[in-house]
């Protein structure tokens, strides 16, 4: 069964800054496109108009001195609002929803990196998710100081700077990814781990192949039912 009974599927991505995550739901979205099946992609925090608004105030470089907990009940609010006016609705439907982040970066980044207590992190994720689970999640692993370099890099050619999330040093990525590396560990069935240091379209195809094998198990029929209708317009 489904673990949140509906008819989509659902597939985060996570890993450190300067991973390539973004970038790899974006080529995923457009090649699920091509293939004709329903898919929606979005992001967290964020995805809904609430969850855009506390973005702004998670990642504004003026509130440094936000309390860890803080954190995570923002966090929460934004996720829930986005679990119920997007994603639950949109696997209701039978869209394939690929998010930019999701629970687990609250684990990583709330848990190992700022020190909440991982049963506390649980149990407010508990209340805001009621019952919807990703399907699949890609964990794309990056060495701390090479994900930074990579951020750096973008900020010189969009000539901007870190928000307040991204102004952290390399000894809290570390802790990040000790925690998505126990979450990987932990559930092996969902966690996919990826070498985000390779190539981008090697990374691309390891990840198309995965999803289809996940795809046609699931919901076979959906392509063929989608480009049928379309022959007959």
């Amino acid at each position: 069964m489904n673990r949140h009974d509906t008819e989509g599927l659902f597939i985060t991505f996570e890993g450190l800054e300067g991973a390539g995550k973004s970038t790899q739901a974006e080529m995923l979205v457009r090649h699920l496109e091509r293939e004709g099946y329903p898919v929606r992609l979005t992001r967290e925090p964020g995805g809904t108009a609430v969850g855009e608004a506390i973005r702004e105030l998670l990642i504004d470089p003026v509130h440094e001195d936000m309390d860890p907990l803080a954190e995570v009940f923002l966090f929460a609010a934004a996720r829930r609002q986005h679990v119920e006016q997007v994603i639950r609705p949109r696997l209701s439907e039978g869209t394939i929803v690929v998010c930019d982040r999701f629970a687990d970066a609250t684990v990583a980044y709330q848990g190992y990196g700022r020190g909440v207590h991982l049963t506390q992190i649980r149990e407010v994720n508990g209340m805001c998710l009621w019952r919807i689970q990703p399907d699949l999640t890609f964990f794309l692993d990056v060495e701390p100081t090479l994900g930074l370099s990579r951020l750096n890099e973008r900020y010189r050619e969009q000539q901007s700077g870190p928000d307040r999330l991204e102004r952290l040093d390399a000894a809290f990525y570390a802790r990040v990814r000790e925690g998505y590396m126990d979450l990987v560990r932990d559930e092996p069935g969902r966690m996919r781990y990826l070498d985000a240091s390779l190539e981008r379209e090697a990374l691309h195809a390891r990840i198309v192949d995965c999803v289809m094998r996940e795809v046609q198990r699931r919901i076979p029929n959906r392509r063929r039912l989608t480009l049928n209708m379309e022959g007959l317009q």
